[in-house]
């Protein structure tokens, strides 16, 4: 028997402004496209309460969204949108991803009061961000900054900037631009200085596997080549094992009908550690159907990365 469409439908969000605009942007394209009846429900998760601590000594990503499932489970939400990043690699059991919405700018932002860039940092200048993905990657350009945690929602990471409390900080382009923020943009930086994260700029709407009728709405708003280059990239994170105490990037772009896909690894406790890298590409039809091979191209470049010295830093990974 199909699950019959929830009306009003709840969208169970984070009540932070862009996951609320998250929230608002999804409720939007269902009400437009197909009449429905949406509310959201605000909550706050310990992803957002904790901001001492780095995520990968709280338990990783999987605090920003476990409320949220919670309250899908007790049907007092009926789906969560998430930005994709902030996603565990497994979902819990009786979960789906029913649909990712095209994607907004993946790479990273440069965000700075009086540097146009990283390369015209001092000596010694100060930068936040709490991603090791992050950190890695600014510390193989640069060894010499003194890189600093910085957690809470954007809003927050840029008042602290504005404090002068850091030279400059690292963002995701895609929030800033979804937000309105674009010109707090120095530079973006090019996937080859700075590869961005698997899913980032991306957002995904999850639901109960037995709302069957709304996971088949929702799947009418799946961006093909998004869905293809993420589940490319979220197969390397679940190949390794990704977590926040990895430094690891993963990216999928195309080029033309191939689908090209580079990952990189960081040794979690010693930045300066060589990055291994890795790159695959191979043609892939721009179709749900299609979803395996574009995993496949993921797991070749897991293959490589392991070749490539890459188990030795997977062996260094603190203990959970």
């Amino acid at each position: 028997m199909t699950a019959p469409l929830p009306n009003p439908c709840i969208i169970a969000t984070r009540e932070s402004r862009l996951a609320l605009w998250q929230a608002e942007h999804v409720r939007d394209l269902l009400g437009a496209r197909h009449g429905l009846a949406v509310e959201l429900l605000g909550m706050t998760t310990r992803g957002d309460q904790i901001l001492d601590r780095a995520l990968s000594k709280v338990g990783g990503k999987g605090l920003f969204v476990k409320e949220l499932e919670v309250a899908l489970e007790e049907d007092r939400a009926h789906l969560a949108v998430h930005s994709l990043k902030d996603v565990p690699m497994v979902l819990p059991d009786g979960f789906v991803l029913a649909a990712v919405l095209e994607r907004e700018d993946p790479r990273d932002a440069w965000v700075s009061p009086r540097h146009a860039d990283i390369a015209s940092l001092p000596q010694g200048a100060r930068v936040g961000t709490s991603s090791l993905r992050r950190v890695v990657q600014l510390k193989a350009l640069r060894p010499d900054l003194d890189v600093q945690p910085l957690r809470g929602n954007l809003d927050t990471r840029l008042r602290k900037l504005d404090e002068g409390q850091y030279d400059g900080i690292v963002l995701a382009a895609a929030g800033l631009k979804r937000l309105g923020l674009g010109e707090r943009i120095r530079c973006v930086i090019d996937p080859g200085v700075m590869l961005p994260a698997a899913g980032q700029g991306a957002l995904g709407i999850e639901v109960r596997q037995d709302a069957t009728a709304l996971r088949a709405l929702v799947a009418q708003h799946i961006d093909v080549g998004t869905w293809l280059s993420v589940h490319a990239e979220r197969a390397v994170s679940r190949a390794l094992g990704g977590s926040c105490s990895m430094p690891l990037a993963a990216f999928a772009q195309w080029d033309g009908d191939e689908l090209v896909i580079e990952a990189r690894l960081g040794h979690p406790l010693d930045a300066s550690r060589p990055i291994v890298r890795a790159l695959a590409r191979a043609q892939v039809l721009r179709t749900l159907d299609a979803t395996q091979d574009a995993e496949a191209l993921g797991l070749e470049v897991v293959a490589q990365l392991r070749a490539g010295g890459g188990d030795d830093l997977l062996a260094a990974l603190p203990e959970a």
